[in-house]
């Protein structure tokens, strides 16, 4: 487990290393055609050093990369800040968002779909404003006023992911303790609840409700998210949130148990169809 700069270092530069190849260039050809020396590139594709995107766009050119969301991507990972496709938006809250929240969140951005298991909080991507508050308020110790309306403000500004285009592809398991949690009062989970009900009818979202019936379950060791990429499996992650820090999980072993812990889930969890009557039902008697 590393954190996210590392993870994406290495999955920049394994990246590059394979549209290396697909060009059929050795690294000290392509080192020749951008006037490096090898061990740069070397370096580079190992994620052993930092790459800036100016560097980035020499190679893809090198490399006639010509797909626009392919370089986009990897020029994110490569820490641009270029708007582009989804903007940047994030970095005007640079002075109170931690760098893993930002790292966060630029994946998050560039992602085609998001996998989610929530054990305790509706994920922030679904989150009204008063539940965000009172989440906010509770996580993070001696917040003042202003600071918590920025980190309200960002955890609705990434919910536009939703409905861009094309929109990110939501599909998450809530087990039965996020509903039952009342976050912020009777009235602020009455609204929430309104507000899954919603978002389960959209078509990019897909949710359903892991009840306590279902008993022991192998998301029981905690939440997690998985970030999948259109253009490339490889760039996919899984991340794991923890108090101070997030940490990110690149290795195909990790993937595939996460991916496989997910799909189990979703077996054990309501339907979509069968979670949002039971949403209904929640919401008739909040």
């Amino acid at each position: 487990m590393q954190h996210g700069p590392a993870v994406r270092r290495r999955k920049l530069g394994a990246e590059l290393r394979a549209l290396r190849t697909s060009a059929g260039l050795t690294s000290g050809e392509a080192a020749r055609l951008v006037g490096w020396h090898q061990s740069k590139v070397s370096r580079i594709e190992t994620g052993a050093s930092g790459v800036k995107p100016a560097d980035v766009r020499l190679l893809l050119d090198a490399y006639r990369v010509a797909d626009a969301n392919l370089r986009e991507l990897l020029l994110v990972l490569a820490g641009s800040d270029e708007s582009g496709g989804r903007h940047h938006w994030w970095h005007a809250y640079r002075g109170v968002l931690p760098p893993t929240y930002r790292d966060f969140i630029s994946l998050e951005s560039q992602a085609s779909a998001m996998r989610t298991l929530e054990t305790s909080v509706v994920p922030g991507l679904l989150q009204t404003p008063e539940y965000a508050r009172a989440v906010t308020r509770a996580a993070v110790d001696g917040l003042d006023d202003e600071r918590l309306d920025a980190l309200v403000e960002v955890r609705l500004a990434r919910q536009d992911i939703l409905r861009a285009q094309p929109p990110l592809e939501l599909s998450a398991v809530l087990d039965e303790a996020v509903l039952r949690r009342e976050v912020g009062g009777p009235e602020v989970m009455a609204r929430q609840l309104e507000r899954l009900l919603e978002a389960a009818r959209l078509p990019q979202v897909r949710l359903q409700v892991l009840p306590f019936t279902a008993g022991a379950h192998v998301g029981i060791t905690g939440p997690f998210v998985i970030f999948s990429f259109s253009h490339t499996s490889d760039l996919d992650v899984v991340v794991l949130d923890h108090l101070t820090s997030s940490l990110y999980l690149e290795r195909k072993e990790d993937l595939q148990a996460y991916t496989e812990a997910f799909n189990t889930l979703r077996i054990h969890a309501l339907s979509p169809e069968d979670s949002l009557d039971y949403l209904a039902v929640m919401g008739d008697g909040a």
